[in-house]
């Protein structure tokens, strides 16, 4: 049965524009509605009537769920809300953010309140309480994350585990065989934030599968962090030649700037991956190969996902966007007489 996703797609338009063009609720020019309607009748498709009956009542407002922690990357975090609060305003809809600590409080009262037609969820913790509102209220939802029972719920993600794999993979290929993980602070693994689980425990285990020598430190953000962070690689790997950094815009550059200052040369002296980064380093001294984390992506599907679900054609699922890697120069190739760690 095709959806409005469908006919989006095959018309070449945003989903928000099928809904105005056969709803009526918005001005849709002439050439594009009759050319929705042609898609839509060749398709077969028809709105679905509770939708339809609800459109006129609609707030046309998502709430963003985005609570900041003591230990939240502030410019990461913004470029998600900036991503998902441009994708809505594309959409059509304005965007409510909710930024408290007690996240599952705020989502509590806009429920209570029917202030918005849906809710996207950032920073998603493996056991995150917002899920369970969600399932017990059968709210229209979709989580930037996963928690990891997804049972019910709509979920769009990097993934992660691949990701950890790929940097790995990338890496051995060029010879490395002892390998650092610099990842969050502590506090945020304790917090259960599940993106840094995922990644963490993913990279521990392909390490190990490969037969890679791998240790993990969970500096605190700055330059101090990221000084001893270099500092206790080097002592638990004394053949350290490769390190992948799964850390905050400030701790990844503080890092980089801790090998300067330490006379560690990057690539020559200490390869580097900057892993799940949704900062560009292209134009740094010292650009890093990167696996992007896409924010803008995550943010307009997470939006399409929740419109779907507003005109009642999509329901639960999860995506995770394939990682990919993107080359800057920043990996040399090993040779086992350059002192690499050999099974």
């Amino acid at each position: 049965m095709a959806t409005i996703t469908d006919v989006a797609r095959v018309a070449g338009v945003s989903i928000s524009t099928v809904s105005a063009a056969l709803s009526g609720k918005r001005h849709v020019a002439l050439d594009t509605r009759q050319r929705i309607e042609a898609v839509a009748r060749s398709l077969g498709y028809h709105p679905n009537a509770g939708a339809r009956m609800l459109a006129g009542t609609r707030a046309q407002m998502i709430a963003l769920s985005a609570p900041l922690h003591a230990d939240t990357s502030t410019p990461a975090h913004m470029r998600f809300v900036l991503g998902v609060t441009t994708a809505a305003r594309t959409a059509g809809y304005d965007t409510l953010l909710l930024v408290q600590d007690e996240a599952a409080e705020g989502l509590e009262r806009v429920s209570a309140s029917a202030l918005a037609d849906g809710l996207v969820v950032m920073d998603v913790d493996a056991a995150d309480r917002r899920a369970d509102l969600v399932r017990r209220q059968g709210r229209r939802a979709v989580f930037i994350g996963m928690p990891d029972d997804t049972d019910g719920l709509t979920c769009v993600d990097l993934d992660f585990a691949q990701a950890a794999e790929l940097c790995l993979d990338r890496l051995v290929a060029a010879g490395h065989r002892c390998i650092g993980l610099v990842g969050q602070p502590q506090v945020t693994y304790e917090r259960g934030v599940n993106y840094a689980r995922r990644f963490r425990d993913a990279f521990v285990a392909h390490a190990a599968a490969l037969g890679v020598l791998c240790e993990v430190v969970t500096p605190e953000p700055g330059r101090a962090g990221a000084e001893a962070a270099l500092r206790r690689l080097q002592l638990l790997l004394p053949d350290l030649t490769a390190v992948v950094l799964n850390a905050s815009e400030r701790t990844t550059r503080a890092f980089v700037r801790a090998c300067g200052a330490a006379g560690v040369r990057v690539p020559e002296d200490l390869s580097i991956v900057s892993a799940g980064a949704s900062f560009d380093t292209s134009e740094d001294e010292v650009p890093l190969d990167t696996v992007p984390l896409p924010a803008d992506t995550l943010g307009a599907r997470a939006v399409a996902l929740l419109v779907a679900q507003i005109e009642g054609e999509a329901g639960p699922g999860v995506e995770l966007l394939a990682p990919q890697y993107v080359a800057r120069g920043s990996v040399a190739a090993r040779t086992p007489a350059a002192g690499a760690a050999q099974d």
